[in-house]
Parts: structure tokens; C-alpha cells; sequence
């Protein structure tokens, strides 16, 4: 039996060798084509955005309630340490930017703070944060009138006001009728 025209001529060690370049090549090739098209990378924010207008808020005293609205919910609560709230805040904007990384740790004593140690401090003099919120006033309405009763005086235009009467509409009785 005779091999193939192909294999007479080639090595296995020689068909293994091309086809290893082969695959290599190929490959080598996908990774710098990918490397310039844009791929999108979803920036991801880790844990408590803390900014230093949330820490200037804070004042000794405040009971754990009061932190929690200005602060949020801490990142960690150490269960051998209840009285100790960690928040911290990773983030990396884009490939070229560096990480930014905030912690802040808030010691408490009888539910009120007593303490403040990280990377930011809160100011000297007391901050009061400025209200986003807006007063509506609305209008005064007339509400004698339903769209119901509206609606019945489109269908009733022209009629005499006997019939929309509530009075008038009761079934007449005739007095010298006994039923």
C-alpha cells in the first residue's frame, strides 16, 4: 500500500512544526487586531461614594441614626469591634487615571460618635447642608363641580334645571292614590 503523495514527502515532525507556526501566527495576529479596536470597559464604583461635603457633616455626638443618613450604610462592621464603622470607596475611572481609594473609619461610645480617622477629616466649623428640595404651591381647586357632573351637563345642555334636580327627580306620588 502506497502513502499519500503528502505524507511521503513531509515529516510528522515537520507537518507538527508548520502547523504550531501556523496556529501561532494566526493567533498573534487576533491579539494585535484586538488591541486597537475600542472595547468598552464598564467603570465600576466599589462601596460608599464618601465625599468631604458627607464628612463635614459630621460632628461629635451624632448618634449612629444620624450618621446613617448623612453617611449611608457602612462597608464593614466588625463583629468584635460593634463600635467601629469602616466606609470605604474604590474607584478607577479609566485605564490611563490611577485608582482612587477614600476610607474613613468612625469610632462610636454609647451610640454616639466619638471619633473620626481616615483619609478625610470633617471640618472645624459646623456645616449645614443646603436643601435641594423645592416648595410647589398649588393651586386652590374648585372642587364643588366633578368631571362626573360635567360630563352629565354636556348630555343635559338645553334641558330645564327641574330635571337635574335632586329634589325633583324623587318618583311623584299622587296624594289621592293610596297604593
Amino acid at each position: 500500500m502506497s502513502k499519500p503523495f503528502l505524507f511521503s514527502r513531509l515529516s510528522r515532525s515537520r507537518i507538527s512544526r508548520t502547523f504550531i507556526a501556523t496556529v501561532s501566527l494566526t493567533l498573534a495576529s487576533c491579539s494585535t487586531v484586538f488591541s486597537y479596536l475600542p472595547i468598552y470597559t464598564l467603570e465600576i464604583q466599589q462601596g460608599n461614594i464618601v465625599d468631604q461635603n458627607m464628612v463635614d457633616q459630621l460632628r461629635p455626638g451624632m448618634n449612629k441614626r444620624q450618621v446613617l443618613y448623612i453617611m449611608g450604610s457602612p462597608m464593614l462592621v466588625d463583629a468584635f469591634h460593634k463600635n467601629r464603622w469602616d466606609y470605604i470607596y474604590s474607584d478607577k475611572p479609566k485605564e490611563d487615571e490611577d485608582k482612587v481609594q477614600k476610607e474613613i473609619s468612625l469610632f462610636f461610645e454609647n451610640d454616639q460618635i466619638v471619633g473620626v480617622r481616615g483619609d478625610m477629616k470633617p471640618s472645624a466649623v459646623p456645616v449645614i447642608k443646603p436643601s435641594l428640595e423645592t416648595t410647589v404651591d398649588v393651586p386652590k381647586r374648585d372642587l364643588d363641580e366633578t368631571i362626573w357632573d360635567d360630563i352629565v351637563d354636556l348630555f343635559n345642555y338645553g334641558d330645564d334645571a327641574s330635571t337635574t334636580d335632586p329634589e325633583n327627580l324623587k318618583p311623584e306620588t299622587d296624594a289621592a292614590d293610596p297604593q
